[in-house]
């Protein structure tokens, strides 16, 4: 691919910028850490995929005291009993009131998965396995398809790397029950999505459906999100040819007109990585295509011909106004690009290097 969108090499400047001890600070005011919001589990849970990616890397020294620092903000947010995890987190340390958010375990769970396959640090990977079983049984409730697909993926992970089989047991439930929900939610017509409206992070829905339905061996369940995929990428791509996600002013609700703005970074990176899972399914080359115009998406090639990205410092504008970038860079965004980055890296050096398994769909990332 000729015109391929460059390479970067990791930094991780802005990530250590807007961290301090307790974790990564959910928003920024230009690149400065705003501590208004303080902490999510969302973001620290994102924190903890970016870093065992970027130990594939660096090396797992290089990013050691980061991952550690995440996975015990994770393990400080399972303390209340509930077996759920808390989100939100006061600049001072103290969690806020509230209840827990499904996304917000989800992802915690997203990440625990994966973390339990690190096997550069015993210690390290016994509390991710410990973590992330105790979370199973609040997993297995979950009652929306995006926490639904997120701990699927999760629960992929850590099947791999070789958990129990409460883990197997809850993968079979979550599969069903997003299953249930694709096939209840979609109706008649020339709207295929499950939902009344295109949101956030679409693309998490047919990568779980492709994920889970492969390693299941459901194919009604891969072909559902391929197609759901297939689908999205065409909506969500411009006349021209590059990516132009849903925007969040107003999303795009069925039968109502699609917000062109604001365009976010998550989910340019959510089709990339749906995207992917389809590549090792299929080995389809339209979906490596797919992949790479979305990481051009962050270097220019999208409804702007604005760079949202900051490579240099691994950090990321938080989206495209219809007046040009949104100039904040917080932890969503920033995280948003680095994973679309090893995300490409490694799909050009195992292409490049005529390997045949050119993406490994179970990094749940």
């Amino acid at each position: 691919m000729s015109d391929r969108a460059p390479l970067y090499p990791v930094s991780r400047r802005h990530l250590e910028a807007i961290s301090d001890e307790i974790g990564i600070i959910q928003h920024a005011l230009g690149a400065v850490p705003d501590l208004t919001h303080g902490y999510c589990t969302d973001d620290v849970a994102r924190s903890l995929l970016v870093d065992l990616l970027h130990a594939a890397e660096i090396g797992w020294a290089e990013v050691a005291p980061s991952a550690w620092r995440a996975i015990r903000f994770l393990e400080d947010a399972f303390a209340d009993g509930s077996g759920r995890v808390r989100n939100l987190r006061a600049a001072a340390g103290d969690w806020l009131n509230g209840l827990s958010s499904e996304d917000a375990h989800a992802r915690a769970m997203m990440a625990l998965g994966q973390a339990v396959g690190v096997v550069a640090d015993d210690r390290f990977r016994s509390l991710a396995i410990s973590l992330f079983r105790r979370g199973l049984p609040a997993t297995a409730d979950l009652r929306y398809l995006r926490p639904q697909a997120a701990a699927l993926i999760g629960c992929d992970a850590a099947a791999r790397s070789g958990l129990d089989r409460d883990t197997e047991a809850t993968y079979r439930r979550l599969a069903a029950t997003l299953w249930h929900g694709v096939e209840s939610g979609t109706k008649p017509g020339p709207w295929p999505w499950p939902e009344t409206a295109l949101t956030y992070e679409n693309g998490l829905i047919p990568r779980a459906l492709i994920i889970g339905g492969h390693r299941l061996g459901y194919p009604h369940m891969v072909r559902r999100g391929l197609d759901l995929l297939d689908w999205l990428v065409d909506v969500e791509t411009s006349t021209t040819g590059h990516v132009s996600v849903v925007g969040n002013a107003g999303w795009w609700a069925r039968e109502g007109v699609r917000a062109r703005y604001d365009q976010q970074p998550i989910e340019a990176t959510a089709l990339l990585l749906a995207a992917e899972a389809a590549l090792e399914v299929t080995r389809d080359e339209g979906h490596r295509s797919t992949m790479e115009r979305c990481y051009s998406w962050f270097l220019g090639r999208n409804d702007g011909d604005m760079v949202i990205a900051l490579p240099e410092r691994g950090a990321c504008h938080d989206g495209l106004t219809p007046s040009g970038v949104n100039r904040n860079q917080g932890a969503e965004s920033s995280l948003m690009w680095l994973i679309a980055l090893e995300r490409i890296r490694q799909l050009r050096r195992t292409s490049d290097a005529g390997v045949c398994d050119a993406v490994p769909v179970h990094l749940p990332l």
